[in-house]
């Protein structure tokens, strides 16, 4: 794996990217042009989890993808659309350099946690926003997501937001502005437009409630937009990859939340057609013998 210094996506230096890129092979044929994972952590738009950066990003190495860390715009620079702006650049970066990092430009996807969740939603619904895009210096091809992947998302600014945090946070610079909540409640702006989505939550999240996810993907349902829905009965917020790696302490170890990496690379590959040549597969045991 090639670890790649910081892209800046600010003048200043204070919102990046990090890339985690994986050399192709000659006896890998599928390395030429892999799919890419842009990982977006939570953090309530105050902060960024280390727990929902770096790991994720080896993770769904591990499985195949080029992967991508964005630091987008936190606590007083956080007003809405500020880490939309960062997410939209950083996604023409990857696209930008797709041949040389080995990248299906058309196989881009955004995982996002909690109020990451948030943004990468936002993506999805706003990727073709005029004032948006001319504000990050982006076209719409450019920033265009392949498929989203929601963790634990926030999505809406209605009363099941979780209270206090996310959509506060993105609402700073917004005060007296009528439709800030309707901007902000990302299930009541998804369209044909929005991309596939994989979504994962668990019912007893207690910061979170788990109808933000159902509430978008009954939006996403209404616009024949295809979705997975894994919804895990226990569970605390912030579960991350739900194993020992991201733990830190009680009920952060969830075994059964922990399938959705493995669960959403298999929904990816399929997405993209990304599981090889027919050739490559196995016949259907019910079709062959040992003999």
């Amino acid at each position: 794996m090639l670890y790649g210094k910081k892209i800046n996506l600010s003048e200043d230096g204070r919102t990046f990217m990090v890339p985690y890129i994986l050399e192709k092979s000659p006896e890998m044929p599928l390395s030429e042009k892999r799919p890419a994972m842009v990982v977006i952590p939570g953090g309530g738009y105050q902060a960024l989890s280390d727990r929902e950066a770096e790991p994720i990003a080896i993770a769904f190495a591990s499985q195949g993808f080029q992967t991508f860390v964005v630091r987008y715009s936190v606590g007083k620079y956080a007003s809405f659309p500020n880490p939309l702006v960062d997410l939209m650049r950083a996604m023409k970066v990857v696209r930008d350099n797709a041949e040389e990092w080995f990248v299906n430009p058309d196989a881009i996807s955004v995982v996002g946690f909690s109020a990451g969740g948030h943004l990468t939603a936002s993506l999805g619904v706003y990727w073709n926003d005029k004032e948006i895009l001319e504000k990050a210096g982006v076209t719409a091809g450019e920033a265009k997501p392949n498929a989203l992947v929601l963790c634990y998302p926030v999505i809406t600014a209605g009363k099941r937001t979780d209270e206090p945090g996310t959509i506060a946070t993105a609402m700073q610079g917004h005060e007296g502005e009528s439709d800030i909540k309707f901007k902000l409640s990302l299930e009541k702006h998804v369209g044909p437009h929005t991309p596939p989505c994989f979504i994962a939550h668990t019912y007893f999240d207690q910061c979170v409630p788990v109808e933000n996810s159902l509430d978008f993907a009954h939006a996403l349902a209404d616009n024949d937009v295809p979705f997975e829905l894994h919804i895990t009965q226990d569970g605390v917020h912030g579960l991350a990859l739900g194993d020992h790696q991201t733990s830190i302490g009680p009920y952060l170890n969830n075994r059964e939340f922990s399938r959705w990496v493995k669960e959403s690379a298999d929904w990816l590959r399929k997405l993209f057609a990304y599981e090889g040549p027919d050739d490559f597969k196995y016949p259907s045991a019910l079709e062959r013998r040992r003999h």
